[in-house]
């Protein structure tokens, strides 16, 4: 039981759930509009770059994080450029993307370009601002829960509103309803005078902005610096988190919450335990590799997600 009434482990989970969930809510969005995001991973790191650029200029890690942000919607045109005025399949799409921005390799693609050609070979400034920690008045006091949740990097405190934000927006609102119509039905929606193309558009801007938010939090929230690769997959398991969760920002989140807490805990357990580092550093990933193997058939995407729309005549 010392294990897990460690204070350290859980504001560590809260910690590394915080931008797996933000591209999985956002991604919730793109495939509720019917339009699937596997790009986040190059969406988030154009966020954590850009985010390090504008932060170092400024001296302003809110302005860092604020560009970080329309960073990733600015990128997420091109998904949306892609997918719905190309028509071009729209898993290729969103892999096309990931490969431009990041390379899937240690050269980073355009982001290591870029990289490069602002800083040269020492990198990132280390007088980079980071993203302020945030202490929540009186409950600082509170045993056990103050060591948790007080004191975090402040875009968690936002992260929270987001995610009521989203799910009351995709559930309680008429935009929101007309949003899943469109992926669920785009020519029925379109029957009934709902304009299809502009939703499927928000849908892929909030995505993009929300991986970009995400991207400026490893970048200068949990960090004050930037390296080719520093997403290192999580733009893949918020997308698993997406299918899991059902494609419901609450369950996004939570299914989030466990590989947080998964990774945190494989950080405690290199210290306590005799396997070998690397062993022990794979248990989330081959986790939730089993979790979407198992639940992945039990869930039902919505109908139109992924599917080319035509628009009749």
């Amino acid at each position: 039981m010392g294990f897990f009434a460690n204070p350290v482990l859980w504001a560590s989970t809260l910690t590394l759930t915080v931008p797996i969930a933000l591209a999985a809510i956002g991604a919730t969005f793109s495939e509720r509009g019917g339009v699937v995001n596997i790009a986040m991973e190059g969406l988030m790191e154009v966020g954590a770059l850009i985010a390090v650029v504008v932060a170092a200029a400024t001296r302003d890690a809110w302005l860092g994080a604020a560009a970080g942000t329309a960073a990733g919607a600015l990128a997420a045109v091109l998904l949306g450029w892609a997918s719905l005025h190309l028509r071009a399949d729209q898993i290729v799409t969103g892999m096309a993307v990931n490969v431009l921005f990041t390379g899937l390799t240690s050269a980073g693609g355009l982001t290591g370009f870029l990289l490069v050609a602002l800083y040269g070979q020492n990198g990132t400034p280390v007088t980079t601002p980071q993203l302020p920690l945030w202490r929540i008045p009186g409950l600082d006091a509170v045993p056990f829960l103050g060591q948790v949740l007080s004191g975090q990097i402040a875009v968690f405190y936002i992260f929270l509103a987001l995610l009521v934000a989203a799910q009351f927006a995709l559930f309680r609102t008429r935009w929101g309803l007309r949003l899943r119509s469109v992926g669920e039905n785009p020519h029925a929606a379109d029957s009934l005078g709902v304009g299809v193309i502009g939703l499927k558009w928000q849908g892929v801007l909030i995505s993009g902005a929300l991986s970009g938010l995400a991207g400026a939090y490893l970048s200068i929230g949990t960090l004050n610096l930037y390296n080719t690769g520093m997403v290192a997959g999580r733009g893949f398991i918020a997308l698993a988190a997406v299918i899991v969760g059902g494609w419901n920002p609450a369950g996004a989140a939570l299914v989030s919450l466990v590989f947080g807490f998964l990774t945190a805990a494989t950080y405690q357990l290199q210290t306590a335990s005799a396997l070998p580092k690397n062993l022990v550093l794979m248990i989330p990933y081959l986790v939730t590799i089993v979790v979407l193997a198992a639940f992945a058939r039990r869930v039902r995407a919505p109908a139109a997600d992924g599917v080319v729309y035509e628009p009749r005549a």
